[in-house]
């Protein structure tokens, strides 16, 4: 398996980022690491070992990245305008610097001319991530793999809410979206999977909430849940991420 390490300067944020690329060519995946996680986790935490036979027959590369969640969802006692303020310029550094940067190489790497859509990934804290972005973007994702997020800004922020917390909490603007906005017409064009577990430290009602906002906004999405027995942890997500990798990366279904 390939990898390399990329260590970029961001101006959005203002610092060097760092990521690490699995894979020699394929769709671009960005995975988000776990609460307060790096860049290495998916590779310390073994998530290369489920990932390798997609990784290896060319049909996925990998980016994953730092969060700077420290700064921001995990930093309770700090000022809540300021972290989602900084929270929002790590969106802008994947969105406007990461995402140009993927579609580059992998375009350079398979011989394309252009990639319409990235897939988006992680668990945890990390699928809350990712599931924002899918939603905010459907410009720049086209998949997403969300396992035992949490769907609300209440997480990090409380009862706080102003204007940029509402835009990065799911549940709020999704359940303020108008039944005709053109959004819901590009989310049935791509494919999202969205799953918890019922079990030790999972928090399926935030998914069941989630759920029931698509449900109601004509928004189609597999949305999961699994036995009382998947807990929230690494064994589980392997499993998962094994269980619907297929369907994700098949074009054709």
């Amino acid at each position: 398996m390939e990898i390399q390490y990329v260590k970029q300067y961001s101006p959005a944020l203002g610092r060097d980022m760092e990521c690490k690329i699995y894979g020699h060519r394929g769709r671009p995946v960005l995975f988000i690491p776990c609460q307060d996680g790096r860049f290495f986790d998916f590779e310390n935490f073994h998530m290369t070992d489920t990932w390798k036979p997609w990784l290896e027959s060319g049909e996925a590369m990998v980016f994953s990245i730092d969060t700077i969640d420290r700064e921001t969802w995990s930093d309770y006692g700090g000022d809540p305008a300021w972290r989602i303020r900084r929270y929002e310029q790590w969106i802008r550094y994947i969105t406007e610097e990461l995402v140009p940067f993927m579609r580059e190489m992998v375009n350079e790497r398979n011989g394309w001319t252009g990639y319409p859509g990235v897939m988006v990934c992680g668990c945890s804290l990390g699928a809350s991530h990712a599931a924002n972005l899918y939603f905010r973007r459907p410009d720049l994702f086209d998949r997403l793999l969300a396992l035992s997020g949490i769907y609300s800004s209440e997480f990090g922020f409380g009862s706080y809410m102003d204007e940029v917390v509402y835009q990065n909490s799911p549940i709020h603007y999704l359940g303020g979206m108008p039944p005709e906005h053109p959004y819901i017409r590009e989310y049935n064009l791509k494919k999202a999977v969205i799953c918890a577990g019922q079990g030790a430290w999972e928090l399926p009602d935030s998914t069941r909430q989630l759920e029931g906002i698509l449900r109601d906004k004509g928004i189609k999405a597999w949305v999961d849940y699994w036995g009382y027995d998947c807990s929230h942890d690494w064994y589980w997500w392997y499993k998962q991420t094994e269980y619907f990798l297929p369907w994700l990366l098949d074009n054709d279904c």
